[in-house]
């Protein structure tokens, strides 16, 4: 495998040293079996202690796999019927109305919506809800209304009115939040407390939390904004909060690259840990497909609030789908992945793919904004061939 150790090296290095660069990444790649590459490159800080694979990444979205597979726990034991109204277990969903606009003085027009959210919406971001640094009317709610931003980790931030009736279509938004909050209802504990108990101690997964102990904190990377003329400053004042008030299923998890290699692997071998089960095979088997009805499908996310993201997307011009909760991609990538495979991205440019039928998959970690980064996404891109590139010589050979 040392085709594959030189091209990432290669990749990485690339990426900490051209003109415009990223501070630092570690990115990792990992087989049924175990790591298969680690490697880490730059800084933690521009001009500060090198990154490591120890340190430790405010992961945003790529929680969102996590809160997830807890719900999907849910279903298997019969205390989650994806069809019922999600007000069954979180009753403060029952309160939200859907917003048509805004009237002539700038007011919010709002109606209740045709029918109940139910917690498979949710799960395939079809609920209603949206981000506000993906959506128009979420960002004029906020610089108008006062809408808190979700990475606030507050309830307000999520009871945020529906953008359309339930199952009208697909948007990506603060469904997952609401899961979480769907979970915590039916088990009568904290999201954090629930993956801890279900997901984190069977898959031996111990620097990950929404709160970050003193150690954590120390092996923490600084979230770096890159400017126009692709210059980084380093965020020293920005940070998801510690202990925060919802533990937020969409976006709040710090960990490191290593931990999520645990959880990538869980997938991997059909729901298995090295301490037990997590998910049972037929469940990582149906919630692994795409299962958006047509003509919903995921589409191309619009960088509404500019220092949060660019317009991005994955592998623009082919189809993707959505499951239970990841994107799948409905035709071979360019990359080498596969149709079928699965993956998603956080907003500070970190990056994941899980491919079931090859049996390995990645992670990419940044720290920077806006999300769809060129440098940190072409990065990403690039690794993932790379890898691809050395395991189909390796098993040519």
């Amino acid at each position: 495998m040392s085709d594959l150790k030189s091209n990432c090296d290669a990749v990485l290095k690339g990426v900490v040293e051209s003109d415009q660069r990223v501070p630092g990444v570690v990115a990792m790649v990992t087989d049924r079996e175990g790591d298969i590459y680690s490697g880490a490159a730059g800084e933690m800080r521009i001009g500060g202690a090198p990154m490591a694979e120890d340190t430790v990444l405010a992961i945003f979205s790529t929680t969102k796999a996590i809160a997830g597979t807890t719900a999907l726990q849910c279903v298997e034991e019969g205390l989650l019927d994806l069809d019922a109204p999600a007000k069954d277990y979180a009753p403060a969903i029952g309160e939200l109305q859907v917003i048509d606009g805004f009237d002539d003085a700038g007011q919010p027009r709002l109606r209740a919506p045709k029918s109940d959210v139910t917690t498979r919406q949710l799960m395939l971001h079809t609920g209603g809800f949206g981000y506000d640094f993906f959506n128009e009317t979420y960002s004029r709610l906020a610089a108008e209304h006062g809408q808190p931003s979700v990475v606030s980790g507050s309830l307000a931030a999520i009871k945020t009115p529906l953008l359309f009736d339930p199952g009208e279509k697909w948007e990506y938004g603060t469904n997952i939040d609401w899961v979480g909050q769907v979970v915590e209802g039916i088990r009568g504990k904290r999201l954090g407390d629930v993956m801890r108990e279900r997901v984190f101690d069977p898959l031996g997964m111990n620097d990950i939390a929404f709160t970050r102990s003193d150690a954590m904190k120390a092996r923490t990377a600084t979230i770096h904004a890159r400017g126009e003329d692709g210059s980084l400053a380093p965020m020293d004042d920005f940070a998801l909060p510690d202990d925060p008030e919802v533990h937020m299923g969409g976006h709040g998890l710090y960990g490191t690259v290593p931990e999520y290699m645990k959880f990538i692997r869980m997938w991997l071998n059909d729901g298995s840990g090295p301490n037990g089960r997590v998910l049972k095979p037929e469940t990582v088997d149906w919630a692994v497909k795409g299962a958006l009805v047509p003509p919903q499908k995921v589409t191309m996310l619009p960088g509404v609030i500019p220092s949060l993201s660019n317009d991005a997307e994955f592998f623009p011009g082919l189809a993707k789908d959505w499951s239970y909760t990841f994107m799948v991609n409905s035709e071979d990538a360019p990359t080498g992945r596969p149709a079928g495979a699965i993956g998603w991205a956080g907003l500070a440019n970190c990056y994941y793919w899980i491919d079931r039928a090859n049996g390995f998959g990645g992670y990419w970690g940044t720290q920077i904004l806006p999300f769809g980064d060129a440098v940190s996404f072409g990065g990403y891109m690039a690794f993932e061939t790379a890898v691809y590139n050395a395991l189909t010589a390796n098993k040519a050979a």
